[in-house]
């Protein structure tokens, strides 16, 4: 075909063909020719690659917040090009500095230039690949969020909640209520620019008789007029305020327009999941009920709305199951409510689930040097192993290979076996937003398995992740080899991470005898996951004791990504899987070692996120700093 033919190709006929191409192939055609450069870079073209990146959940790095349908041809080619890079260069190599993430208009590359390189070799000559902010000045960040890439969302542990402008180093606006509050959830809804939060603290009382306190509250970002003179900065203001009996699992902001909050409360006599849910937040009524589901210490638990049905996800080491409480139905079970300080919320009747449903989970065959014992010093038999937060507990272990290989590759087993390794977190992500209406939400988990050595108390550590649907596809009687949901992909080389310890204890309670809370500083974002990690000697004798000291460093890991086919059917996306020359999946992640600034202390970190849409690693450090490294 010559040139001039190619011209003669009609522009709805190439939309056609683009959209049966990947992004690769696009930028190919475009080098061809003039012709097909502009005629390829169009808004329909872009908007089917948006479409693509949305489906294969990944974000899209919308600056502020603005729409996808927002923006202009060449905003869009901007933005699918940077989540399209991403995408490619964190599952096929380590992620490096973006060296311009943070150049301004007034601001040149060779200004500040300083040389540092990666554990690549790749040498980085500039410091405008990560910026550093500040915090509330006297206060020590418990947690905080990004709230697009110009703000952060800051909890301090005093209980102020601080929003902070990353550009000008500034805080903005601010809650502080006067006493000690702790966030609890946090959820940003761009399309209306409010980002909703809830702050909990405790009354009185222990076990099912334990009263909590809730604030509801958003935090309402303007939208800007350019012609203003004056510009108007976010606001804090209150939702609403309710409490709780028992132990509360989590609250779980499942849809603010509709202002329907639900949350988990384990009632210990019974040992089951009570559901105490808001179906309006602006009325004063409850519903508070027990579902009859029985809490195990090894099952991770998440809350999902879907389709009009409140669904309570929980996790297994071999199998999920998800339970589902249609709104219709809680609302017969409404409760007054009152503002006052007496009023407490009482449980109210059991309420089975409608429909309940259960998959299990697709174990992989992982090469042989994934096989990776823990310890160099085997575990005892019939001695003492840590439980949930490494409380020992006696235990008769059975003999268990660890971790044990597959004989029967048609049907392998989990490889880590939940008599000797426990969830010490479980992180759901769900993709929700920016998304449009062909794009099915698909949610996603990694889980942090641990194993204590009773003998020498060191803790070791694997990463297992996996992608499911709402509800479960339980039509498969036979596992499909291409089929993505609930399929495992780990990390399987045992690994220390890092801990920083927080004050544990309730207010009612005697702070200086009560154990601090041990919480691994690691983060997730859709099929990623980033931690700082100790790094021992070659000389080490690792099984003295628990790592204390010395060097550490950021690990970073991204899984195989997937995409939808048809009717919702999820597939492995093809980028960066590998695999054997059989064709079976790769599920072994790559785990990457990420450069960072020479100015950052890893044992200064206290707390640490991602933000998979910037390709930003977020952390706190003790001098009340915090670190954006930005990565491409």
């Amino acid at each position: 075909m010559t040139i001039s033919s190619l011209q003669k190709i009609h522009r709805g006929l190439l939309l056609s063909i683009a959209q049966h191409l990947d992004l690769a192939d696009i930028y190919a055609l475009q080098l061809t020719c003039k012709h097909l450069h502009y005629a390829l870079r169009t808004h329909p073209v872009y908007w089917e690659m948006a479409v693509g990146l949305l489906q294969r959940c990944r974000p899209l790095p919308l600056y502020g917040f603005r729409r996808l349908s927002d923006l202009s041809t060449d905003q869009l080619v901007e933005v699918v090009d940077h989540a399209a890079r991403l995408e490619h260069n964190w599952l096929t190599r380590t992620p490096r500095p973006a060296v311009n993430a943070f150049i301004t208009d007034r601001e040149h590359t060779l200004d500040r230039n300083t040389q540092t390189t990666d554990a690549t070799g790749w040498v980085i000559e500039s410091k405008h690949w990560y910026k550093v902010t500040g915090t509330p000045p006297d206060e020590e960040v418990d947690w905080f969020s990004p709230i697009t890439a110009n703000y952060i969302l800051c909890a301090t542990k005093r209980g102020r909640v601080v929003c902070w402008d990353v550009h000008h180093n500034v805080g903005i606006a601010e809650w502080n209520p006067g006493e000690q509050w702790e966030l609890w959830k946090c959820r940003v809804e761009f399309d209306q620019r409010i980002a909703y939060f809830t702050m909990a603290k405790v009354l009185s009382g222990k076990d099912d008789e334990k009263v909590m306190q809730f604030e509801l509250m958003q935090i309402h970002f303007p939208e800007q007029t350019p012609k203003s003179d004056e510009q108007v900065g976010p606001s804090f203001s209150n939702l609403r305020s309710f409490k709780t009996l028992g132990i509360v699992m989590n609250v779980f902001l499942l849809d603010p327009e509709a202002r329907l909050l639900a949350g988990f409360v384990w009632i210990s006599r019974l040992n089951s999941i009570g559901l105490y849910v808001l179906l309006d937040w602006n009325k004063e009524e409850y519903v508070f009920v027990d579902t009859g589901i029985q809490c195990t210490n090894t099952a991770n638990w998440s809350c999902i709305l879907c389709d009009g049905s409140i669904v309570i996800h929980s996790e297994e080491a071999t199998f999920a199951s998800q339970h589902f409480f249609p709104l219709s139905v809680l609302a017969q079970y409404v409760y007054p409510s009152n503002p006052s300080s007496e009023f407490v919320p009482r449980m109210t009747t059991r309420l089975k689930a409608t429909r309940s449903i259960s998959r299990g989970f697709i174990f992989p065959v992982l090469p042989p040097e994934s096989y990776v014992l823990p310890f160099r010093q085997p575990i005892v038999q019939n001695n003492l192993i840590a439980g949930s937060r490494n409380q020992i507990r006696p235990i008769v272990l059975p003999h268990v290979d660890d971790p044990t290989p597959a004989t029967d590759l048609n049907n392998p087993p989990n490889p880590w076996s939940d008599q000797l390794w426990y969830p010490e977190s479980a992180h759901f992500v769900r993709q929700w937003w920016p998304t449009l209406p062909s794009v099915p939400r698909l949610s996603c988990t990694v889980v942090l398995l641990a194993q204590h050595h009773p003998q020498t108390h060191v803790t070791k550590y694997v990463l297992a992740q996996h992608y499911f649907t709402v509800p479960l596809d339980t039509s498969e009687t036979k596992v499909d080899p291409n089929d993505a949901m609930m399929r495992m992909w780990y990390v399987s080389v045992p690994f220390e991470v890092v801990y920083v310890s927080d004050a544990g204890g309730d207010e009612d309670e005697d702070t200086s005898e009560a154990p601090a809370r041990q919480r691994p500083l690691l983060a997730v974002d859709f099929g990623h996951a980033v931690w700082l990690e100790h790094v021992r000697a070659a000389d080490d004798e690792e099984d003295e004791g628990p790592y204390e000291w010395g060097q550490m460093r950021l690990r970073f890991v991204s899984f195989p990504g997937v995409r939808l086919e048809g009717e919702g059917r999820a597939v492995r996306s093809g980028i960066g899987c590998g695999g054997g020359s059989d064709g079976t999946y790769q599920m072994e992640g790559a785990v990457r070692t990420l450069v960072i600034p020479k100015e950052l202390d890893l044992h200064d970190v206290e707390t640490i996120n991602i933000d998979q849409s910037q390709g930003a690693v977020i952390l706190s450090v003790r001098q009340g700093k915090i670190f954006i490294l930005c990565y491409e």
